[in-house]
Protein backbone atom coordinates (compact mmCIF):
# COMPACT_ATOMS: atom_id res chain seq x y z
CA UNK A 1 0.00 0.00 0.00
CA UNK A 2 1.49 3.58 -1.18
CA UNK A 3 0.26 5.81 1.27
CA UNK A 4 2.55 9.19 -0.21
CA UNK A 5 0.05 12.02 -1.34
CA UNK A 6 0.85 12.88 -4.99
CA UNK A 7 2.45 16.25 -5.86
CA UNK A 8 -1.07 17.93 -6.26
CA UNK A 9 -2.08 16.97 -2.83
CA UNK A 10 1.50 18.11 -1.07
CA UNK A 11 0.66 21.34 -2.87
CA UNK A 12 -3.16 21.58 -1.20
CA UNK A 13 -1.53 20.79 2.15
CA UNK A 14 0.88 23.87 1.85
CA UNK A 15 -1.71 26.25 0.37
CA UNK A 16 -4.29 24.30 3.82
CA UNK A 17 -1.41 25.99 5.97
CA UNK A 18 -0.95 28.92 4.06
CA UNK A 19 -4.69 29.56 5.51
CA UNK A 20 -4.06 28.63 8.69
CA UNK A 21 -0.72 30.34 9.26
CA UNK A 22 -3.21 33.52 8.11
CA UNK A 23 -5.90 33.10 10.06
CA UNK A 24 -5.52 31.05 13.14
CA UNK A 25 -5.30 32.21 15.92
CA UNK A 26 -7.47 35.73 15.19
CA UNK A 27 -6.11 38.52 15.19
CA UNK A 28 -6.70 42.40 15.69
CA UNK A 29 -10.23 43.28 16.89
CA UNK A 30 -11.88 39.43 16.55
CA UNK A 31 -9.36 37.93 19.08
CA UNK A 32 -10.87 40.00 21.48
CA UNK A 33 -14.47 38.18 21.19
CA UNK A 34 -15.86 35.77 23.10
CA UNK A 35 -14.31 32.17 22.69
CA UNK A 36 -17.33 30.59 21.08
CA UNK A 37 -17.54 34.05 19.13
CA UNK A 38 -13.83 33.58 17.71
CA UNK A 39 -14.87 30.03 16.83
CA UNK A 40 -17.48 30.63 14.91
CA UNK A 41 -16.00 33.86 13.12
CA UNK A 42 -13.05 31.28 12.25
CA UNK A 43 -15.34 28.48 10.80
CA UNK A 44 -17.10 30.77 8.59
CA UNK A 45 -14.02 32.74 7.33
CA UNK A 46 -12.93 28.36 7.26
CA UNK A 47 -16.10 27.21 5.19
CA UNK A 48 -16.21 30.59 3.02
CA UNK A 49 -12.57 29.24 1.84
CA UNK A 50 -13.67 25.76 0.78
CA UNK A 51 -11.87 24.11 3.93
CA UNK A 52 -15.21 23.12 5.91
CA UNK A 53 -18.56 21.63 5.29
CA UNK A 54 -17.15 21.09 1.84
CA UNK A 55 -20.26 17.94 1.38
CA UNK A 56 -22.90 20.44 1.97
CA UNK A 57 -24.15 22.83 -0.48
CA UNK A 58 -23.96 26.47 -0.14
CA UNK A 59 -27.46 27.16 0.28
CA UNK A 60 -27.61 25.44 3.42
CA UNK A 61 -24.60 26.86 5.01
CA UNK A 62 -21.72 24.60 3.41
CA UNK A 63 -18.60 25.42 1.22
CA UNK A 64 -19.98 22.93 -1.91
CA UNK A 65 -17.05 21.42 -3.10
CA UNK A 66 -16.28 18.61 -5.32
CA UNK A 67 -15.85 15.16 -3.22
CA UNK A 68 -12.12 14.34 -2.95
CA UNK A 69 -11.47 12.35 0.51
CA UNK A 70 -8.09 12.66 0.10
CA UNK A 71 -8.56 16.58 0.38
CA UNK A 72 -10.76 16.48 3.25
CA UNK A 73 -7.97 14.35 5.54
CA UNK A 74 -5.58 16.52 4.74
CA UNK A 75 -7.63 19.59 6.13
CA UNK A 76 -8.27 17.33 8.99
CA UNK A 77 -4.23 16.67 9.79
CA UNK A 78 -3.44 20.44 9.75
CA UNK A 79 -6.41 22.03 11.13
CA UNK A 80 -5.95 19.46 13.87
CA UNK A 81 -2.03 20.00 14.21
CA UNK A 82 -2.42 24.02 13.87
CA UNK A 83 -5.07 23.70 17.10
CA UNK A 84 -7.50 25.57 14.69
CA UNK A 85 -11.45 24.59 15.21
CA UNK A 86 -12.70 22.51 12.71
CA UNK A 87 -16.31 21.30 11.81
CA UNK A 88 -18.81 20.54 14.72
CA UNK A 89 -19.02 17.07 15.78
CA UNK A 90 -21.62 15.47 17.76
CA UNK A 91 -25.10 14.06 17.15
CA UNK A 92 -26.58 17.32 14.96
CA UNK A 93 -23.60 17.86 12.79
CA UNK A 94 -21.81 14.91 12.40
CA UNK A 95 -25.03 12.71 12.44
CA UNK A 96 -28.00 13.99 11.39
CA UNK A 97 -26.60 16.80 8.80
CA UNK A 98 -25.40 14.02 6.63
CA UNK A 99 -28.65 12.18 6.92
CA UNK A 100 -30.62 14.87 5.89
CA UNK A 101 -28.67 15.61 2.86
CA UNK A 102 -28.93 11.27 1.90
CA UNK A 103 -32.50 10.95 2.86
CA UNK A 104 -33.83 14.65 3.94
CA UNK A 105 -36.70 16.67 1.40
CA UNK A 106 -35.37 20.22 0.25
CA UNK A 107 -37.20 22.16 3.11
CA UNK A 108 -35.55 19.90 5.82
CA UNK A 109 -32.33 20.45 4.62
CA UNK A 110 -33.23 24.57 4.58
CA UNK A 111 -34.63 24.39 8.00
CA UNK A 112 -32.04 22.46 10.10
CA UNK A 113 -28.64 22.09 8.47
CA UNK A 114 -27.22 25.53 8.72
CA UNK A 115 -28.41 26.40 11.66
CA UNK A 116 -27.04 23.02 12.99
CA UNK A 117 -23.62 23.49 11.49
CA UNK A 118 -23.30 26.94 13.30
CA UNK A 119 -23.90 25.79 16.91
CA UNK A 120 -27.18 27.35 16.78
CA UNK A 121 -29.31 24.42 16.92
CA UNK A 122 -28.15 21.12 19.20
CA UNK A 123 -29.84 18.16 18.77
CA UNK A 124 -30.42 14.35 20.71
CA UNK A 125 -31.12 10.83 19.28
CA UNK A 126 -33.89 9.40 20.03
CA UNK A 127 -33.53 5.32 19.76
CA UNK A 128 -32.93 3.44 22.60
CA UNK A 129 -36.16 2.34 25.07
CA UNK A 130 -36.40 0.80 28.26
CA UNK A 131 -37.30 -2.64 26.55
CA UNK A 132 -35.28 -1.90 22.99
CA UNK A 133 -31.70 -1.22 23.18
CA UNK A 134 -29.72 -3.85 20.79
CA UNK A 135 -33.11 -5.03 19.93
CA UNK A 136 -33.68 -1.52 18.56
CA UNK A 137 -36.96 -2.29 16.95
CA UNK A 138 -38.62 -3.31 19.72
CA UNK A 139 -39.28 0.42 19.93
CA UNK A 140 -42.59 0.74 21.20
CA UNK A 141 -42.99 4.92 21.45
CA UNK A 142 -45.83 5.68 18.96
CA UNK A 143 -46.65 8.57 17.15
CA UNK A 144 -50.32 9.10 15.04
CA UNK A 145 -51.19 11.48 12.88
CA UNK A 146 -53.72 14.19 13.80
CA UNK A 147 -54.29 16.35 11.10
CA UNK A 148 -51.15 18.22 10.07
CA UNK A 149 -49.29 16.54 13.11
CA UNK A 150 -48.07 13.46 14.61
CA UNK A 151 -48.60 13.09 18.10
CA UNK A 152 -46.04 11.39 20.29
CA UNK A 153 -46.71 8.83 23.45
CA UNK A 154 -43.96 6.66 24.97
CA UNK A 155 -40.51 7.06 26.35
CA UNK A 156 -36.50 7.11 25.31
CA UNK A 157 -33.21 6.55 27.25
CA UNK A 158 -30.23 6.37 27.55
CA UNK A 159 -30.72 10.26 25.34
CA UNK A 160 -27.17 12.17 25.46
CA UNK A 161 -27.75 15.84 26.16
CA UNK A 162 -31.24 15.79 25.77
CA UNK A 163 -31.16 18.62 28.67
CA UNK A 164 -29.60 20.61 26.85
CA UNK A 165 -30.67 20.14 23.12
CA UNK A 166 -32.98 22.61 21.16
CA UNK A 167 -34.36 19.47 18.95
CA UNK A 168 -34.63 15.48 18.67
CA UNK A 169 -34.36 13.07 15.97
CA UNK A 170 -35.94 9.97 17.15
CA UNK A 171 -37.84 6.72 15.86
CA UNK A 172 -41.48 6.01 16.40
CA UNK A 173 -43.69 3.04 15.45
CA UNK A 174 -46.70 4.73 13.40
CA UNK A 175 -47.81 1.51 11.69
CA UNK A 176 -48.58 -0.83 14.74
CA UNK A 177 -49.98 -3.59 12.67
CA UNK A 178 -46.96 -3.70 10.46
CA UNK A 179 -43.98 -5.87 10.86
CA UNK A 180 -41.35 -5.14 13.38
CA UNK A 181 -38.91 -3.35 11.05
CA UNK A 182 -41.29 -1.83 8.45
CA UNK A 183 -43.88 -0.48 11.17
CA UNK A 184 -41.23 2.56 12.37
CA UNK A 185 -40.85 6.62 11.02
CA UNK A 186 -38.04 8.63 11.66
CA UNK A 187 -38.96 12.26 13.24
CA UNK A 188 -38.14 15.26 14.45
CA UNK A 189 -39.29 16.73 17.23
CA UNK A 190 -38.43 20.38 19.33
CA UNK A 191 -38.26 19.02 22.77
CA UNK A 192 -39.30 22.33 23.84
CA UNK A 193 -42.67 22.03 23.15
CA UNK A 194 -45.44 20.83 25.90
CA UNK A 195 -45.92 17.13 26.94
CA UNK A 196 -42.47 16.75 26.80
CA UNK A 197 -40.21 15.77 30.34
CA UNK A 198 -36.63 15.34 30.11
CA UNK A 199 -34.89 13.34 32.75
CA UNK A 200 -31.52 13.23 33.41
CA UNK A 201 -29.58 9.89 35.16
CA UNK A 202 -26.85 10.31 37.32
CA UNK A 203 -24.02 7.74 36.41
CA UNK A 204 -21.57 6.26 38.16
CA UNK A 205 -18.63 8.52 36.96
CA UNK A 206 -20.75 11.13 38.53
CA UNK A 207 -21.95 12.73 35.17
CA UNK A 208 -25.52 13.17 34.03
CA UNK A 209 -25.17 13.57 30.63
CA UNK A 210 -27.82 10.85 29.85
CA UNK A 211 -31.33 10.93 30.07
CA UNK A 212 -34.45 9.70 29.84
CA UNK A 213 -37.57 11.67 27.36
CA UNK A 214 -40.96 11.03 28.52
CA UNK A 215 -43.57 12.00 25.62
CA UNK A 216 -47.50 12.58 26.59
CA UNK A 217 -49.37 13.46 23.67
CA UNK A 218 -46.31 15.49 22.74
CA UNK A 219 -46.76 17.22 18.48
CA UNK A 220 -44.93 17.82 15.83
CA UNK A 221 -45.48 18.88 12.52
CA UNK A 222 -46.23 16.39 9.94
CA UNK A 223 -43.58 17.80 7.78
CA UNK A 224 -40.78 16.60 10.05
CA UNK A 225 -41.28 13.00 8.98
CA UNK A 226 -37.72 11.88 7.34
CA UNK A 227 -38.52 9.70 4.32
CA UNK A 228 -41.73 8.08 3.83
CA UNK A 229 -43.50 6.62 6.44
CA UNK A 230 -43.07 3.59 8.00
CA UNK A 231 -39.59 3.61 6.52
CA UNK A 232 -37.59 5.14 9.39
CA UNK A 233 -36.04 1.92 9.73
CA UNK A 234 -34.12 2.23 6.31
CA UNK A 235 -33.40 6.04 7.44
CA UNK A 236 -32.13 5.20 11.05
CA UNK A 237 -29.83 3.18 9.34
CA UNK A 238 -27.85 5.94 7.72
CA UNK A 239 -27.69 7.60 10.90
CA UNK A 240 -26.20 4.38 12.96
CA UNK A 241 -23.38 3.94 10.26
CA UNK A 242 -22.56 7.89 10.76
CA UNK A 243 -22.44 7.10 14.46
CA UNK A 244 -19.90 4.38 14.03
CA UNK A 245 -17.75 6.40 11.68
CA UNK A 246 -17.41 8.58 14.53
CA UNK A 247 -17.09 6.34 17.31
CA UNK A 248 -14.17 4.49 15.45
CA UNK A 249 -12.21 7.41 14.54
CA UNK A 250 -8.37 6.33 14.34
CA UNK A 251 -7.32 10.21 14.44
CA UNK A 252 -8.66 10.23 18.57
CA UNK A 253 -7.01 6.85 19.12
CA UNK A 254 -3.09 7.89 18.12
CA UNK A 255 -3.53 10.77 20.46
CA UNK A 256 -4.49 9.16 23.26
CA UNK A 257 -1.78 6.49 22.54
CA UNK A 258 0.55 9.88 22.43
CA UNK A 259 -0.84 10.83 25.90
CA UNK A 260 -0.51 7.04 27.32
CA UNK A 261 3.45 7.30 26.61
CA UNK A 262 3.95 10.36 28.17
CA UNK A 263 2.34 9.05 31.37
CA UNK A 264 4.52 5.97 30.93
CA UNK A 265 7.87 8.12 31.06
CA UNK A 266 6.43 10.15 33.88
CA UNK A 267 5.24 7.38 35.92
CA UNK A 268 7.62 5.49 38.11
CA UNK A 269 7.86 1.46 38.60
CA UNK A 270 10.92 0.94 41.34
CA UNK A 271 12.41 3.99 40.92
CA UNK A 272 12.97 4.04 37.67
CA UNK A 273 10.56 5.37 34.41
CA UNK A 274 7.53 2.90 33.57
CA UNK A 275 8.29 3.17 30.06
CA UNK A 276 12.02 1.28 31.07
CA UNK A 277 9.70 -1.57 32.45
CA UNK A 278 9.37 -4.17 29.67
CA UNK A 279 5.78 -5.40 30.45
CA UNK A 280 4.75 -1.40 30.62
CA UNK A 281 6.54 -1.20 26.91
CA UNK A 282 5.46 -4.61 25.95
CA UNK A 283 1.43 -3.39 26.82
CA UNK A 284 2.63 -0.06 24.97
CA UNK A 285 3.75 -2.16 21.61
CA UNK A 286 0.80 -4.33 21.61
CA UNK A 287 -2.12 -1.21 22.07
CA UNK A 288 0.77 0.70 19.09
CA UNK A 289 -0.08 -2.38 16.64
CA UNK A 290 -3.81 -2.23 17.30
CA UNK A 291 -3.51 1.90 16.54
CA UNK A 292 -1.63 1.09 13.14
CA UNK A 293 -3.70 -1.50 12.33
CA UNK A 294 -6.78 0.96 12.71
CA UNK A 295 -4.88 3.56 11.37
CA UNK A 296 -4.70 1.45 7.95
CA UNK A 297 -8.04 0.34 8.43
CA UNK A 298 -8.82 3.62 7.81
CA UNK A 299 -6.55 4.07 4.78
CA UNK A 300 -8.20 1.28 3.27
CA UNK A 301 -11.67 2.84 4.18
CA UNK A 302 -10.31 6.21 2.79
CA UNK A 303 -9.10 4.50 -0.35
CA UNK A 304 -12.50 2.65 -1.50
CA UNK A 305 -14.60 5.33 -0.77
CA UNK A 306 -12.25 7.91 -2.87
CA UNK A 307 -12.41 5.03 -5.88
CA UNK A 308 -16.47 4.89 -5.32
CA UNK A 309 -16.30 1.35 -3.47
CA UNK A 310 -18.04 0.38 -0.39
CA UNK A 311 -15.53 -0.68 2.00
CA UNK A 312 -17.70 -3.46 3.78
CA UNK A 313 -17.64 -4.38 7.27
CA UNK A 314 -14.30 -3.48 7.96
CA UNK A 315 -16.74 -0.01 8.49
CA UNK A 316 -18.16 -1.55 11.82
CA UNK A 317 -15.12 -3.55 12.74
CA UNK A 318 -13.74 -0.08 13.30
CA UNK A 319 -16.14 0.95 15.99
CA UNK A 320 -15.29 -2.74 17.97
CA UNK A 321 -11.56 -1.95 17.24
CA UNK A 322 -11.34 1.42 18.77
CA UNK A 323 -13.57 0.51 21.88
CA UNK A 324 -11.14 -2.29 22.79
CA UNK A 325 -8.43 -0.02 22.38
CA UNK A 326 -9.89 2.37 24.22
CA UNK A 327 -10.33 -0.14 27.10
CA UNK A 328 -6.81 -1.37 26.46
CA UNK A 329 -5.31 1.94 27.16
CA UNK A 330 -7.12 3.24 29.74
CA UNK A 331 -6.27 0.12 31.80
CA UNK A 332 -2.87 0.48 31.32
CA UNK A 333 -2.86 4.70 32.72
CA UNK A 334 -4.85 3.15 35.45
CA UNK A 335 -2.35 1.04 36.23
CA UNK A 336 0.24 3.28 35.85
CA UNK A 337 -1.44 5.74 38.15
CA UNK A 338 -2.15 3.45 40.63
CA UNK A 339 -4.63 4.60 43.15
CA UNK A 340 -4.09 8.25 42.92
CA UNK A 341 -6.25 7.59 39.65
CA UNK A 342 -8.86 7.61 42.19
CA UNK A 343 -7.60 10.58 43.91
CA UNK A 344 -7.06 13.53 41.37
CA UNK A 345 -9.34 16.84 40.64
CA UNK A 346 -12.22 16.12 38.12
CA UNK A 347 -11.34 12.42 37.41
CA UNK A 348 -14.36 12.14 35.06
CA UNK A 349 -12.55 14.23 31.94
CA UNK A 350 -13.38 11.57 29.01
CA UNK A 351 -10.29 12.72 27.35
CA UNK A 352 -6.65 12.89 28.41
CA UNK A 353 -6.09 17.20 28.65
CA UNK A 354 -3.54 18.78 26.60
CA UNK A 355 -0.78 18.49 28.89
CA UNK A 356 -1.42 15.07 29.26
CA UNK A 357 -1.83 14.88 33.34
CA UNK A 358 -3.40 11.80 34.80
CA UNK A 359 -7.05 13.68 35.80
CA UNK A 360 -8.96 12.40 33.07
CA UNK A 361 -7.84 8.40 32.80
CA UNK A 362 -10.06 7.34 35.20
CA UNK A 363 -12.95 9.02 33.01
CA UNK A 364 -11.36 7.55 30.01
CA UNK A 365 -11.33 3.80 31.95
CA UNK A 366 -15.37 4.10 32.70
CA UNK A 367 -15.91 5.59 29.31
CA UNK A 368 -14.19 2.58 27.78
CA UNK A 369 -17.11 0.62 29.81
CA UNK A 370 -20.01 2.24 28.17
CA UNK A 371 -18.88 2.69 24.13
CA UNK A 372 -18.90 -0.88 24.25
CA UNK A 373 -22.60 -0.36 24.06
CA UNK A 374 -22.91 2.89 22.16
CA UNK A 375 -23.79 2.85 18.75
CA UNK A 376 -24.62 -0.80 18.52
CA UNK A 377 -22.97 -3.07 21.53
CA UNK A 378 -19.64 -4.78 20.95
CA UNK A 379 -21.36 -8.35 20.96
CA UNK A 380 -23.82 -7.43 18.37
CA UNK A 381 -20.68 -5.71 16.61
CA UNK A 382 -19.42 -9.47 16.93
CA UNK A 383 -22.56 -11.62 15.02
CA UNK A 384 -22.66 -8.83 12.71
CA UNK A 385 -18.87 -9.28 11.94
CA UNK A 386 -19.37 -13.01 12.11
CA UNK A 387 -22.60 -13.71 9.70
CA UNK A 388 -22.37 -11.09 7.30
CA UNK A 389 -18.38 -10.46 7.02
CA UNK A 390 -17.54 -13.96 7.50
CA UNK A 391 -20.33 -15.61 6.47
CA UNK A 392 -21.00 -17.83 9.40
CA UNK A 393 -24.40 -18.75 9.73
CA UNK A 394 -26.51 -18.00 12.94
CA UNK A 395 -27.03 -21.00 14.36
CA UNK A 396 -22.96 -21.55 14.59
CA UNK A 397 -22.52 -17.81 16.03
CA UNK A 398 -25.28 -18.62 18.90
CA UNK A 399 -23.32 -22.35 19.32
CA UNK A 400 -20.45 -20.80 19.74
CA UNK A 401 -21.46 -17.82 22.66
CA UNK A 402 -22.98 -20.58 24.22
CA UNK A 403 -19.77 -22.65 24.71
CA UNK A 404 -21.22 -25.47 22.25
CA UNK A 405 -18.71 -24.50 19.58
Amino acid sequence: MDLRYTPEYDEFRREVRRFLEANWPLTGAQAKLAEAERIMVFRDLATEQGYLYRSIPRQYGGSEQPQDIFKSKIILEEFTQAGAPHELSGQGAAMLVPTLLECGNDAQKEQFIRPTIRGEMTWAQGYSEPGAGSDLASLQTRAELDGDEWVINGQKIWTSGADQADMMFCLVRTEPDAGKHAGISYLLVDLKVPGIRVRTLKQMTATDEFCEVFFDDARTPAANIVGKRGEGWAVSKATLMHERALIGDSGRMERDLAQLVKLARRAQIGGRPAIEDSSIRQRLAEIQAYVATQTHSGSRMLTATAHGEFAGIVMIMAKLTSTEMSHMMAKLALDLIGDGAFEVPNPIAYSPVEDGTDASWLGNWMWSLGIATAGGTANIQRNIIGERGLGLPKQRVANMGAGKG
